[in-house]
């Protein structure tokens, strides 16, 4: 065994040394601007903090080396501590932890990857991770691609400390340091070359001991610090028409839009989501616990090298898994939120790494799969999973979903609501979109096409259920502010996709535009807006195609059971504002898609500006050019659909929205109440890089006639509508 560093230099590690120590120190006396800068980076997870502050990365590289000449070298570095919270020192759970189902299927089975996961979910689910042996082997191999196909291809490391961190407020793993830049020949040199050093060997050794000698040497080991090459943009499936694999449906780059997977309806690619990356790692290089983004699945390929551990987390003890990080590996000092919620928006950094019989301990249920090039790593939904690489491999993984995610992807979606994160992909769009294209073909069935599975039923009760749910959340939401005095507009089909400047929920349906915030406000603040100041001056804006919509989702309902299934998850629902307001059981006059009718009198309605804007009758007028800039011209460069999506400005729409329900308070109690919003707006990114720019744009908002009146329910169903023509 080589003691000290193994794959960087004595002058870099000490360097490293020092800059921990120092931001330590920071920390304790309250000097942070390398610790905000550091705790920033620490926030995004995966290849993000790489890619989109791959400079500030840098810094700290040459910072250490900076150090490191300026103090000279320190010698006999402290070894890494005993974590008393975590013991490695005893490792015969090791072999407590159960293997993960194993599908080997027919070459015939294995044509339509999708329709095959599907089969299979019932029961690999239940394990969070599942293993699938490919029957084709790749014609040309991933070297070749890389160095051949892939002209030029080179990536940058990052730096991994191979250590467990004590997660209280002055020890958190660094991540996201940059590291050096490699071709693949020169990386899996310096790969091979440290494995050689350490074992003496250069072939495969057994999966039990080095699973032991990963755990003993993170928990007390010499080696100080690993080099991972994750989350490069780019796949190693060979592009050769020759390449059996790569002309499969298995290859990567072509899963996320097979016709049954719920990506292909996003008009953008997203690396890492839609699009595969690549992994290349060396012994002992990890991938910390973590879910996928939104609880999509996940799908890996290990292409070629040394065998990879991974570690599983059934989607449905998801909660108990938080619930033993909460309280058995973070200290209450480091977390940021309380309730459930606490752990999962440190774990959202990818950077928690801690042995799984803590989880043993308290019976959360883990599984195990060894990886083996030639295999696929199947992750469901809400699966929480980690692991580590015996040594130099390539793998490569991308995201999809079918139409039994929905429910958990809205619950992924409340979750980062009630954190401000921002969204990675607009769970009411897609959920519309697939939901009418189902409907479409539910009226004009095909008698060529054959009758759909069991997998493919159960698939289309998911997607029923939750648009069903969706649509009558969204018209009792309206119905009850138009009550209240609100008017409505519609917008073209084609408009862009909005997020909510309170919630950063997408709003596909509909939003709301109040004079108290300049940015779009979702219906799921509905009660928020009934009590604001602005009542009649509020504005809701719908889809033109609503009415399609609806008509939609009355014929799921019709089919049966749809509306109990949507009942029964409501009572389970992790969104109490959607559940609220579909098991309302106030009698005030409401009846599910009862048309909503209204005096067509008034002006016609239009984006209400926003240079400047009055806050109710509190009397202040709130002027901010950089905040409360018109939502037209805001523009994300990660489109969602054909014209993309409006992103939110940040904390002042907060801001101005609870100051003026301050207002509204203070004019009933005679007091104000100016304390500023201090919630957490910092964007989520994750696996990839994704720039705001400010672009301008024309107005988007087609002008109807709205209400002046308060509106009323009809009694009877009438076939037109305040949205093209006025009511009866």
């Amino acid at each position: 065994m080589v003691k000290g560093r193994v794959c960087l230099s004595e002058e870099l590690r000490n360097g490293l040394e020092i800059l921990k120590r120092k931001r330590s120190q920071q920390i304790k006396l309250g000097i942070s601007p390398e610790a905000t800068e550091f705790t920033n980076m620490m926030s995004r997870s995966g290849g993000d903090s790489l890619k989109a502050a791959a400079s500030c990365g840098m810094r700290m590289w040459e910072g250490a080396d900076a150090f490191s000449r300026r103090n000279g070298p320190v010698k006999d570095a402290p070894l890494k501590h005993k974590v008393e919270k975590f013991d490695t020192s005893n490792l015969e759970w090791i072999d407590k932890i159960p293997e993960c189902p194993v599908f080997s299927p027919t070459k015939d089975e294995f044509e339509d990857p999708l329709t095959y996961l599907q089969r299979i979910a019932p029961v690999a689910s239940k394990y969070g991770i599942c293993k699938v042996v490919s029957p084709i082997s790749a014609s040309v191999p991933a070297g070749v691609v890389l160095m051949k196909e892939k002209l030029g291809f080179k990536f940058t490391t990052r730096v991994q400390p191979l250590r467990l961190a004590e997660w209280v407020e002055d020890d958190r793993a660094t991540f996201f340091m940059s590291g050096r830049k490699y071709t693949f020949r020169d990386f899996e040199k310096m790969a091979n070359k440290v494995f050689s050093r350490r074992f003496s060997s250069a072939g495969c050794l057994p999966a039990r001991y080095l699973e032991e000698q990963f755990w003993h040497e993170i928990g007390f080991g010499k080696t100080e610090f690993v080099e991972y090459a994750c989350d490069i943009e780019g796949s190693a499936f060979s592009s050769s028409p020759s390449d059996q694999l790569g002309k499969t449906k298995w290859n990567l780059k072509r899963l996320s839009r097979l016709p049954k997977s719920i990506l292909r309806l996003l008009g953008a690619a997203i690396p890492g989501v839609t699009d595969p990356m690549l992994y290349i790692g060396m012994l002992f290089s990890m991938f910390a616990w973590h879910v996928e983004d939104h609880y999509l699945y996940s799908i890996n390929y290990h292409h070629c090298g040394a065998f990879k551990t991974w570690y599983g987390i059934p989607g449905h003890a998801a909660p108990d898994f938080e619930r033993v990080v909460r309280d058995h590996v973070y200290d209450s000092g480091i977390l940021t939120s309380e309730g459930v919620d606490a752990a999962f928006d440190i774990l959202l950094g990818k950077t928690t790494m801690f042995p799984p019989n803590i989880l043993l301990e308290h019976n959360v249920p883990v599984y195990k799969a060894v990886q083996k090039p030639g295999e696929y790593i199947i992750t469901f939904p809400r699966a929480y999973h980690s692991g580590f690489s015996h040594g130099f491999n390539c793998g490569e993984a991308v995201n999809f979903a079918i139409g039994d995610w929905f429910p958990l992807g809205a619950v992924a979606s409340q979750r980062y609501a009630l954190l401000k994160r921002t969204p990675l992909l607009p769970h009411e769009e897609l959920l519309c979109k697939d939901a009418y294209l189902l409907y479409k073909r539910l009226l004009s069935p095909s008698s060529e096409v054959s009758p759909p599975s069991s997998e493919d039923l159960s698939t289309q009760q998911s997607i029923k259920v939750s648009f069903v749910r969706l649509m009558r959340f969204q018209h009792r939401a309206r119905w009850l502010l138009m009550k209240s005095g609100a008017s409505v507009c519609a917008f073209p089909n084609k408009a862009v996709t909005m997020l909510c400047s309170l919630c950063q929920r997408d709003c596909y349906v509909s939003y709301v535009k109040c004079q108290c915030v300049a940015n779009p406000i979702c219906l799921r603040h509905e009660s928020e807006l009934r009590g604001c100041l602005c009542g009649c001056k509020q504005v809701i804006f719908i889809r033109e195609d609503i009415l399609e919509l609806e008509a939609a989702s009355k014929k799921f309902e019709h089919e049966g059971q749809i509306v109990e299934e949507g009942q029964k998850h409501s009572l389970l629902e992790d969104d109490p504002d959607l559940a609220k307001l579909f098991l309302s059981t106030v009698d005030d006059g409401y009846r599910p898609y009862c048309e909503i009718k209204c005096d067509t009198k008034g002006p016609t309605c239009s984006p209400i500006a926003s240079s400047s804007f009055s806050l109710g009758q509190v009397g202040t007028v709130l002027h901010d050019n950089e905040n409360v800039e018109s939502y037209e011209t805001q523009l994300c460069q990660n489109k969602y659909s054909e014209g993309g999506l409006v992103a939110p400005r940040g904390p002042a729409e907060t801001t101005a929205f609870d100051k003026c329900r301050s207002g509204h308070q203070a004019h009933s109690n005679g007091t104000v109440d100016d304390a500023d919003d201090d919630s957490d707006t910092e964007i989520f990114r994750v696996k990839r890089r994704s720039v705001i720019n400010v672009d301008k744009r024309t107005g988007d908002v087609m002008p109807v006639k709205p209400c002046e009146s308060q509106c009323e329910v009809a009694e009877e169903n009438c076939p037109q509508t305040i949205f093209s023509l006025p009511c009866t």
